[in-house]
């Protein structure tokens, strides 16, 4: 009987076709067509849709015994005992994707199906660029591929960093990050470039020196921030859930960055399969400790003046 395809083989393999899949519909404007909306509450967009499907067919084909959980699927889970999850985003920048943008990605994390797993137990990340090709492969233990280059960059006045607005309410994010902006918007940068895998990727190329993500803490720590949330949001919180970031932690952890949540802790025991509010996690993924220290209290002073505001 012949063997199936490893995890980290099947991994690159979905990416990789997710890519050639999607890569002729970038800049389409079908694909701006709204179809319904995902598990996690989100705008399921056309080019989303036909991501779904090929991934779907793909593994029904490649991979039948294998259970994935999708943005717009859910937790699907073949008959018999499937032993391994795929975590898959197939399209991580949807809105970049339609303008043809560079910050569109595929995401691919795969653990073992075994009770509930958390973010601890993702044993293979795979983030593919859409529009470039370009692959980030990392096996829990093994390193990553490519060879990574973080920044030594511990200034926050000379950092180059980026942050998420989607779903967010502007005027409260902008509090809570409004002194990283002042202190890096001159000698250094700031982007919203509208794809959390691919802005945790650039702290492993050394374009950026940190992402900041701060979300599920302003809703858990302001009061009234989960109203602000939900009417920004059509009725539902949007923040990172388990498939923005699983595969883009793992490179991250094994290309020697620094990552937690926005208070400082670990990401490893929050739950793998779900999505919504309850799923979702914070994030300051950072090149070095010493940046990272200083990013988490600007963070923390900027939930305190939002506090008070």
């Amino acid at each position: 009987m012949s063997r199936g395809p490893s995890a980290r083989e099947l991994s690159l393999e979905l990416a990789l076709a997710l890519r050639e899949r999607i890569l002729p519909e970038l800049g389409s404007l079908a694909g701006r067509d709204h179809t319904g909306a995902g598990e996690g509450g989100d705008v399921t967009f056309a080019i989303d849709e036909q991501a779904e499907t090929f991934m779907e067919e793909f593994l029904s084909q490649r991979a039948p015994g294998v259970a994935f959980y999708s943005e717009d699927r859910g937790l699907v889970t073949p008959a018999g005992d499937p032993r391994l999850v795929l975590v898959v985003d197939p399209i991580d920048g949807t809105r970049p994707a339609m303008a043809g943008f560079e910050a569109a990605c595929v995401s691919v994390a795969a653990a073992s199906l075994d009770g509930e797993p958390t973010m601890a137990d993702v044993e293979v990340g795979c983030v593919v660029e859409i529009k470039s090709g370009r692959t980030f492969l990392a096996e829990r233990g093994r390193g990553i591929d490519p060879e990574p280059l973080l920044s030594a960059n511990t200034d926050l006045r000379r950092m180059f960093w980026t942050y998420g607005l989607r779903g967010r309410p502007a005027r409260a994010m902008a509090e809570v990050l409004a002194e990283l902006i002042d202190l890096s918007s001159v000698g250094g940068g700031t982007f919203d470039l509208g794809a959390a895998t691919f802005d945790m990727t650039r702290v492993i190329t050394g374009q950026l020196d940190a992402y900041v993500e701060p979300g599920p803490l302003l809703v858990s720590a302001v009061p009234g921030m989960r109203e602000e949330f939900e009417r920004v949001g059509g009725g539902t919180v949007l923040n990172n859930s388990p498939y923005d970031l699983a595969a883009a932690a793992l490179c991250l952890g094994e290309a020697g960055a620094v990552l937690t949540d926005a208070e400082g802790g670990s990401l490893g025991p929050r739950m793998l399969l779900g999505s919504g509010h309850d799923f979702q996690m914070s994030c300051v993924a950072s090149a070095n400790a010493e940046l990272h220290a200083k990013i988490l209290r600007e963070v923390e002073a900027g939930i305190e003046r939002l506090a008070r505001s």
